[in-house]
């Protein structure tokens, strides 16, 4: 009977302590830095491709005063999957692979590494494998689980449409004339063979560079189940190392994108 309730002891302690350490971690692994939003607003400026020409939709339903006497708002808005700061799934190139909704949670958040071009002031500038070597020679590997981030200075063009795609035509004439920049497939295939990431995102409207004809670099990075978050803000307010990303997308069953609101932890 001692033994049994000296067993129960132990094992109770345990519970509290780990209920302890849980209700704790959170807390102190986030003090001591800022949050930073890596997201552009949903809005009647967001950027799409030039052949979605509807764009970002939004119905007020109701707003002002009730009978009741309080206040109450609400609206209606319609996306397409691939406008604006969102998630590229898998299964948006790679038959079979994983959907928005099945992308598991710890594959959207972790460690971030942000890596630089050489030359980003070229609208076809592609991030090469020397790009990515010269990081490690500065800054050590690049670690296992990291979230790859792509520095091209492109946010700064947002939400310029001719600016930031290189066109203002839509339709599906103007996608020739896409001019940004993007990952090289030599690059990406590289970062599939030698890194284990969990992502890769981009300020730029593609991981691909406007002017690819076979996104290449969408196909080798999303076989291997490695997801993309494109349109991405304010990269210009992150560190090279030391920052930790948080990308939670819409849930759409089956969803090969979905809007994204991704956020950076900066000690």
């Amino acid at each position: 009977m001692h033994r049994l309730f000296r067993r129960s002891l132990i094992i109770a302690a345990s519970a509290i302590t780990m209920a302890a350490c849980q209700s704790q971690g959170p807390t102190m692994a986030f003090e001591d830095g800022s949050w930073i939003d890596l997201t552009w607003a949903y809005s009647e400026e967001t950027v799409y491709w030039p052949t979605d020409t509807r764009g970002f939709e939004f119905e007020e339903l109701a707003f002002g005063e009730t009978d009741g006497g309080w206040f109450y708002s609400a609206y209606r808005f319609s996306t397409a999957e691939h406008g604006g700061t969102h998630l590229d799934a898998p299964v948006h190139f790679a038959r079979d692979r994983l959907t928005a909704d099945a992308i598991p949670v710890d594959q959207l958040m972790g460690p971030a590494v942000v890596i630089d071009g050489l030359r980003t002031d070229d609208a076809d500038y592609q991030f090469t494998v020397a790009d990515l070597l010269r990081f490690e020679e500065r800054h050590g590997q690049i670690p296992d689980g990291a979230i790859v981030l792509l520095r091209s200075g492109w946010g700064q063009r947002w939400p310029d449409r001719r600016s930031y795609l290189g066109t203002d035509k839509t339709g599906p004439e103007a996608v020739s004339q896409l001019h940004f920049p993007g990952l090289h497939p030599d690059a990406a295939q590289w970062l599939v063979a030698n890194r284990s990431i969990k992502a890769v995102g981009i300020d730029t409207p593609s991981i691909d560079f406007g002017q690819s004809k076979d996104f290449a670099s969408h196909v080798a990075l999303y076989q291997a189940n490695i997801p993309g978050f494109e349109n991405v803000a304010r990269l210009d307010a992150l560190p090279e190392t030391g920052s930790f990303v948080i990308a939670l997308p819409m849930k759409i069953k089956d969803g090969s994108g979905a809007p994204l609101r991704i956020v950076a932890w900066v000690p």
